[in-house]
């Protein structure tokens, strides 16, 4: 659909409330994950993939230690414990299902060590890492 301004030239389409939110959430989303990955690449990880995307769905970071193979889970709210809650049970099934996809291709396969963590963010910009935070 076309948007005419109003010299009767064809534009964006105009901002609204809801596209504004959308895009702030996109940008806190990304400056998140980009605060999650200086901090595992200052502690040693190699970044192997970022938004890793298979059929089962998306791993925001893959990072690599020796053999392992880490995936990490960002959220960002107000809050850690807001940012823990936004994490449902049906997101951690496709997470799992997408961290069995991207093994499949390792060397070893299922027999690759992996790890799945969750990388918080909170409104202040403070980060709290849970290590094999999705384990059984």
């Amino acid at each position: 659909m076309r948007h005419w301004d109003q010299d009767g030239f064809a534009g964006a389409r105009p901002v609204t409330r809801r596209r504004a939110r959308g895009r702030m959430s996109h940008y806190a989303g990304a400056a998140a994950e980009e605060r999650v990955a200086d901090a595992y690449c200052r502690s040693g990880y190699r970044l192997a993939a970022r938004r890793w995307r298979g059929a089962a769905g998306e791993i925001d970071l893959i990072f690599r230690r020796g053999d392992t193979v880490i995936f990490v889970e960002v959220k960002s709210a107000r809050d850690f414990d807001a940012a823990l809650a936004s994490l449902g049970q049906r997101q951690i099934g496709r997470i799992c299902r997408a961290a069995e996809e991207f093994v499949g291709g390792e060397p070893a396969g299922a027999l690759t060590d992996i790890r799945i963590d969750l990388g918080l963010v909170d409104g202040c910009g403070e980060l709290r890492i849970m290590e094999n935070a999705l384990a059984a």
